[in-house]
């Protein structure tokens, strides 16, 4: 028969623990409902994103992410190419960043890591806005 030591019981109790603990569902966040706004590095421009993040059991579990317009007072959505008819480049951006506006919330959600959600391609003006908006809803929510 096999002889069990100490530290190897120890080691055992240990991971068992943890695995206890993984299964509780409990993330770093305290559950409720937080908000974060920013404009990240865009300050001259009138665009500000918003993240609205509901946290149960210590994990994300709802997001929703807007851009709006300050200066129209409109908000960014798959609409909003129409400020730019003819201009190709424009409204290719538009149609990428709003693709990411509708994308980055469940990546978000499954990765539940801001820094696990990668920027779709060609919408790395939505990502950086989302990002920095994320970063600071979910920095009121930390335990």
């Amino acid at each position: 028969m096999k002889k069990i030591y100490r530290w190897q019981f120890a080691g055992v109790l240990l991971v068992f623990f943890l695995v206890m603990l993984s299964l509780r569902g409990e993330g770093p966040y305290k559950d409720g409902t937080y908000e974060g706004r920013s404009r990240a590095r865009y300050v001259q421009e009138p665009y500000v994103g918003t993240v609205t993040i509901g946290i149960n059991g210590g994990r994300i579990k709802t997001i929703g992410f807007s851009i709006v317009d300050t200066l129209n007072n409109e908000i960014f959505d798959g609409a909003y190419e129409k400020h730019f008819t003819g201009n190709d480049l424009y409204i290719q951006q538009c149609r990428n960043d709003w693709k990411g506006v509708q994308d980055y919330p469940r990546k978000l959600l499954a990765a539940q890591d801001i820094e696990r959600v990668d920027a779709v391609s060609g919408a790395t003006w939505s990502f950086n806005i989302f990002k920095a908006a994320t970063l600071k809803a979910l920095e009121k929510a930390k335990k």
